[in-house]
């Protein structure tokens, strides 16, 4: 049977199956980008009131009113964005499924897509679903600096979006304003628009403000912007995601979305309209602790012998295996760890085209959204295996 070829051709995701082996080994699982802490009591208190309370049956196909406001709110008091609540937002079921609604708005099969890489795995199976093609433009380690010469020339007359995550899963870049400046100007050049994944908004370190490309001059009408309850409140099963946009191109995304999920669980959306409307001490101190963590996983990492990249946000962190000569691949050097080390991790050449000439072979992915106390026992084990 002749099966859709872009989904029948795809394997299980890195995730999974690293999960799946952690788990066979009793390892601590730094792979998988998941905190182990469910978010603010105030916030799941609200959502399990009302899951008693009601209502239970379908909310508004775009959000709830009280959502959508505090989105909206939220984009002025963090980015001064103005965005009409009523025809310029849209709640999703996770930020997986926003992305999925905003690719399939905007490609039609013959357009082109841009996606910088090191790239989050969904981007390309939704891209091609559409018929259109993904091409990719390979960033510069160790930090992860977008060569505009090579972005340039990714452009052409059908270019019709480029896809802009930042903060960047997985190489935890935050782009410059310099940077998102050049990119800007080359969507206005070729009238192209942009997906702006920015799930980590809120988590960037060492005083680094999130900058959305929307909020350059010329970009509003051009950017989809993304956002995500899972990420801001460490509530990632919960799956509630939104997108704010021009209403010319959020009209569009509306339609799509009311065909994939129709609707997000409205108790969620009310406990995540209460936090969108926390203090900005919220906000800042789960960055700061999340930048206590990864100096932690930094110190621990470097004491091995394993040199790590920049990290300026996420959950995660990059570290180069080359100096070890592990003989084998960045796949083989996760398993093995895993196995034998007992933390998992992830390999980045999961993360790159499968044509890709720039594919590393030497780079490794952890994640330091976990416990102190399960910080300290991966330090452990990795010190006792490497030292």
């Amino acid at each position: 049977m002749n099966l859709n070829q872009v989904f029948a051709s795809q394997g299980t995701t890195v995730f999974t199956v690293m999960s799946a082996l952690a788990v066979e080994h009793g390892a601590i699982n730094l792979g998988q980008g998941f905190p182990d802490v469910d978010g603010p009591e105030a916030i799941r208190r609200l959502a399990a009131e009302r899951l008693i309370d009601g209502p239970n049956q379908y909310p508004p196909m775009t959000g709830i009113p009280e959502l959508r406001q505090a989105v909206s709110r939220h984009n002025k008091r963090f980015y001064d964005l103005d965005y009409d609540w009523q025809s310029e937002v849209i709640v999703t079921s996770g930020a997986t499924e926003a992305l999925s609604d905003c690719i399939m708005a905007l490609l039609n099969p013959g357009d082109e897509a841009i996606v910088l890489e090191p790239f989050y795995d969904c981007y390309l199976p939704q891209i091609e679903q559409t018929g259109a093609t993904v091409k990719a433009v390979s960033l510069k380690p160790p930090q992860w600096s977008i060569p505009e010469d090579l972005l340039e020339a990714a452009f052409s007359d059908k270019t019709k979006l480029v896809v802009l995550n930042s903060p960047m899963n997985p190489a935890s870049k935050v782009f410059t304003g310099e940077e998102l400046s050049v990119l800007a100007r080359l969507l206005e050049k070729y009238d192209a628009y942009a997906v702006c994944d920015e799930v980590y908004e809120h988590l960037t370190f060492d005083g680094r403000k999130h900058v959305p490309l929307a909020s350059l001059p010329g970009m509003r009408e051009r950017c989809l912007r993304i956002g995500s309850a899972g990420k801001t409140f460490s509530l990632t099963g919960w799956k509630v995601g939104y997108i704010s946009g021009p209403e010319a191109l959020i009209n569009v995304v509306s339609k799509a979305h009311q065909f994939v999920t129709f609707t997000t669980c409205p108790a969620l959306q009310y406990g995540v309209a209460h936090g969108l409307e926390m203090e900005e001490d919220y906000f800042t101190g789960l960055a700061s602790e999340l930048e206590g963590k990864r100096d932690f996983l930094r110190q621990t990492l470097e004491g091995i012998g394993l040199p790590v990249l920049p990290c300026d946000g996420t959950y995660f962190m990059t570290a180069d295996i080359a100096k070890f000569g592990f003989n084998g691949s960045d796949y083989d050097f996760c398993k093995h760890i895993t196995a034998n080390a007992k933390v998992a991790a992830v390999p980045m050449s999961v993360f790159y085209h499968p044509s890709s000439q720039a594919k590393p072979n030497n780079l490794v992915r952890f994640c330091f959204c976990k416990k102190d106390n399960v910080m300290a026992e991966a330090a452990e084990r990795l010190n006792g295996f490497f030292g």
